[in-house]
């Protein structure tokens, strides 16, 4: 059986699906991995590197699509990519199912049997092949790195014959798997830090972390069995405000993670909030790519308001250390595929009963088989 990883196509995306520790495992399990030329370079792997694993080069992405019975990316295939594709042919890559329903009809109009690796449900069967969560783990490293970058102060606390200087403060907003890893990063750097969440069993995980939970009485709230916060209500979101507006201006840097799966992320800073903050502070909007947390977020931009905030609204913050997003996007997609992974045969042999598949599995045989997504066909 082929794999074909090709190169990815968006301007900003600078990872790879498919790394050479990677690619020598799946050759080792039997199955043939072909990469196109240049698949690496921007993550730190060049060519050389696959060839030495076991992985065959191509130039020609469109033959390979055509005859590969795996075809491996991580943004969601344009129209002519669509079109290469045999039918037949498994994809597997982020899909964003919620979001594009013509892309999920040509999916199942080509005959393509379509998975969705955000689509993997968080058990912990399937933690090894979570893409989501490893590449959050990423991003609220780098949320913090970038905002210590473009703060004007140090973040710990320095004792110095000419003074001491006080450590910076940081409020983290949302306390998954970003959030937790902001509150570690932030910590490691000596700042102080308090944190945010609708959801009143993770404040163990965060004071475990060194930080202080913000408490907010905003009576019956909880998470959906992804491990996501409910969306409030009106009354729960006014409430929420309130005490984001007290964390927040006693706050240098602002690291907002709040997420609702398939829907856009709930505004939670607003103007009134920015203004109350001081100048120089810094706020990062890691749900920026879904309408944001922070009301004047420009997606893929800095913003500076009147009163020297700056908002900072890059998307995927985890392409700024592409090598290590790599690494473990390669390895959670290598997890997938070994779990339905033939030995005896050497085939790729998916179980369309098993609950990992039911979860992400969007198109099959011609049809739209997801029970979320059927009302798009």
């Amino acid at each position: 059986m082929i794999l074909f990883v090709p190169k990815e196509t968006e301007e900003t995306e600078t990872r790879a699906a498919m790394t050479p520790e990677s690619a020598k495992k799946l050759v080792k399990m039997g199955l043939q991995v072909t990469v196109e030329k240049g698949l690496g370079d921007l993550a730190g792997f060049c060519d050389e590197d696959y060839v030495e694993a076991g992985a065959q080069l191509t130039n020609d992405a469109r033959t390979t699509s055509e005859s590969a019975d795996i075809v491996a990316r991580l943004s969601k295939p344009s129209s002519e990519s669509l079109g290469s594709l045999g039918k037949g042919t498994f994809h597997l890559s982020f899909l964003d199912p919620f979001n594009e329903e013509e892309l999920i009809r040509g999916f199942a109009e080509a005959g393509v049997s379509a998975v969705s690796l955000e689509m993997i449900p968080r058990t912990t069967l399937a933690q090894k092949m979570d893409v989501l969560s490893s590449q959050a783990n990423l991003a609220g490293y780098q949320s913090v790195v970038l905002a210590a970058e473009r703060f004007n102060r140090i973040l710990p606390m320095m004792m110095t014959p000419a003074g001491t200087l006080s450590p910076a403060k940081v409020f983290i907003i949302g306390v998954g798997v970003a959030g937790l890893q902001a509150i570690a990063t932030a910590k490691r750097l000596g700042a102080r830090v308090e944190a945010f969440d609708t959801r009143p069993v993770v404040e163990e995980q965060v004071k475990s972390l060194g930080a202080k939970f913000v408490k907010v009485d905003l009576g019956e709230t909880g998470q959906t069995d992804q491990g996501y916060a409910k969306e409030l209500t009106p009354e729960q979101m006014e409430k929420q405000r309130e005490a984001m507006a007290k964390a927040c201006s006693r706050a240098d840097l602002v690291i907002t993670t709040a997420k609702l799966f398939g829907r856009p992320a709930p505004r939670i800073v607003s103007r009134k909030i920015l203004d109350e903050m001081s100048p120089g502070s810094i706020v990062v909007d890691l749900a920026a790519e879904t309408g944001g947390n922070v009301e004047g977020v420009k997606l893929n931009e800095e913003v500076l308001t009147s009163n020297g905030v700056r908002i900072i609204g890059h998307a995927r913050l985890e392409t700024m250390v592409p090598r290590d997003a790599s690494q473990m996007f390669a390895s959670n997609l290598t997890a997938f595929i070994e779990h339905f992974w033939d030995r005896e045969e050497k085939v790729f042999r998916p179980d369309l009963d098993d609950e990992i598949m039911k979860g992400c599995l969007i198109t099959h045989e011609g049809e739209i088989v997801h029970e979320r997504f059927k009302k798009t066909d």
